[in-house]
Formats: structure tokens, C-alpha cells, sequence
């Protein structure tokens, strides 16, 4: 017995998705693969992390490639529009960067997925700060990782 779960061909989308992520799992190792490391202090060196993060990406594409079943069907409507979205506001967020620093753009970030799950916009700027200012003491502090202050800003 054979269960359709949506129009004809609906189930490749699930392995054209797996088959690209693989293939960007082959080059993202690859360059990885690459990173001297002779100036490294860590006895691991830079590029265990990443080929580590390659290596799972390739596992769970090689999976969701290779497992039984159809696709589930797409999301339809008001869904769809907040599943678009949600990339949307990161590749925003990513490109903010730069211009509008760290803390801003996260502050977006958040703000804009808080507002799509239905949070007031009260809220959802709150969160945004909250979450901005926790992760610039992470990544600034405890990783003392450099963060974008802005070109707009002059920092």
C-alpha cells in the first residue's frame, strides 16, 4: 500500500536538501582540511573543530539522504511566510553585521523571530537586548572573541 504525502515529486525536496548540505559538508571539510596549524599553541590545533563540525554535518546528511519514507509535506500559508522568514532575518542579520555592529543586529535578529512566534513587540525588543547583551558578554568575555561595535558608530 503506497501513502502519498503531497503532489507528485514533493518528496525530493528532502534529498536535493540532503545532497546539498553533503556536498557543503565535503567542501566546508575540505577547507578545513587546510588550515596550518604550525603556529598553534593547542595541541589539537585550529582545525580539529571544524573538521569535527564537517564530519557530523556529513553524518546526518548521509542520513536524512538515505532514510526510508516520503517527505513530510511543505508548510502551507502562514507557516510557509515564517519559515521564509526566519533565513531571511539572519542573512539581514549577517549582513548588519558589519555596518550596525554585534549588539544591533542580534537585537534585530531576535526581535524580528520573537515577533513571529507572536511575542508583543514589547517583548520581543526585550528579548532582543536581553539576549544581545548576554551574548556579547559570552563571546567578548569569556571567549574573547573581537565583535563588530558598528561602522555607524564609529566603533
Amino acid at each position: 500500500m503506497t501513502v502519498s504525502t503531497g503532489p507528485r515529486g514533493a518528496g525530493r525536496s528532502d534529498r536535493v536538501g540532503a545532497i546539498v548540505l553533503l556536498v557543503f559538508a565535503l567542501l566546508y571539510g575540505f577547507e578545513a582540511s587546510r588550515i596550518a596549524y604550525s603556529f598553534s599553541s593547542d595541541p589539537l590545533g585550529p582545525r580539529v573543530f571544524p573538521l569535527m563540525l564537517a564530519g557530523a554535518l556529513a553524518l546526518l546528511s548521509l542520513i536524512y539522504l538515505l532514510r526510508p519514507g516520503g517527505a513530510e509535506p511543505w508548510p502551507q500559508g502562514r507557516l510557509l511566510a515564517h519559515a521564509l522568514a526566519i533565513p531571511g532575518l539572519v542573512l539581514a542579520a549577517a549582513l548588519l553585521l558589519e555596518p550596525l555592529g554585534f549588539a544591533v543586529s542580534v537585537t534585530i535578529l531576535v526581535t524580528g523571530v520573537g515577533r513571529l512566534f507572536g511575542a508583543s513587540w514589547h517583548y520581543a525588543v526585550v528579548g532582543g537586548l536581553a539576549q544581545a547583551a548576554l551574548w556579547f558578554v559570552v563571546f567578548r568575555y569569556l571567549l574573547e572573541v573581537y565583535l563588530p561595535g558598528g561602522a555607524v558608530f564609529g566603533i
